[in-house]
């Protein structure tokens, strides 16, 4: 499965309700789970980002489906990056030669 860091920002709902936000995320986790998503660790951060999370993903179809269910749920705004393990850019930059 693919690794993805997903970089959130509360929308004006969402900090509205920020309490709520441990629990949205052990109900995402479930959710995600039916959609073969794995999410992992989340960390609320300072900065320009409030939170970030890592998930596991079996391809971009279901990655998307998970994350269009975060957003539609109106409290946050994401970006995501797909990363890489050091063994998978390993092979990589042996591609390169």
């Amino acid at each position: 499965m693919a690794k993805y860091i997903v970089l959130m920002n509360w929308t004006d709902q969402g900090i509205e309700t920020f309490k709520g936000s441990p629990a949205r995320y052990d109900e995402g986790k479930e959710e995600a789970a039916k959609l073969g998503v794995t999410l992992g660790e989340i960390f609320w951060t300072i900065g320009p980002h409030d939170a970030v999370l890592t998930l596991d993903a079996p391809d971009e179809e279901a990655l998307a489906a998970t994350l269009l269910r975060i957003g539609s749920a109106g409290n946050v705004r994401t970006t995501t990056l797909r990363a890489f393990t050091r063994d998978e850019f390993a092979q990589v930059v042996a591609k390169i030669g």
